[in-house]
């Protein structure tokens, strides 16, 4: 949707919701770096490609998927979206989104304990970068 940018600009970031198969063909950094620059700290989607859900866990934007796919079509273009029980100091056995302040979906990271360690330092780069002033 054309009107996206600004949106995301003036919330500060935002959430994508997207389908079956998330980020099919996108093997490229650039789909994950684009999110990353309109300030996206999440992709929620009924499933994604392998290889673009690694790209975002490296990017630090946070991979979730539906429990049930059917709770996508709960979700509608301009719904206030908030992600609930975020303990970053450990992997959380899900994750909730709050949809217009009422409706709760069960969400999942995908991605494992290896990868929510990437994604608490904020991507990859940022954890090398962590590591090289630890050394």
């Amino acid at each position: 949707v054309g009107d996206f940018k600004e949106r995301a600009d003036s919330n500060g970031g935002g959430i994508v919701v997207g389908g079956e198969n998330y980020g099919q063909g996108s093997s490229r950094e650039h789909a994950a770096i684009v999110p990353l620059y309109l300030g996206v700290k999440a992709v929620i989607a009924k499933s994604f490609a392998r290889i673009h859900v690694q790209n975002l866990i490296n990017f630090g934007i946070l991979p979730l998927r539906f429990e049930k796919k059917e709770d996508y079509d709960l979700i509608n273009e301009n719904d206030a979206l908030k992600i609930e029980n975020m303990d970053l100091s450990k992997m959380p056995e899900y994750i909730e989104l709050i949809v217009n302040g009422t409706n709760k979906i069960k969400l999942f990271i995908e991605g494992n304990g290896k990868d929510f360690e990437v994604l608490k330092a904020g991507g990859k780069l940022s954890m090398v970068k962590e590591g090289l002033k630890n050394a």
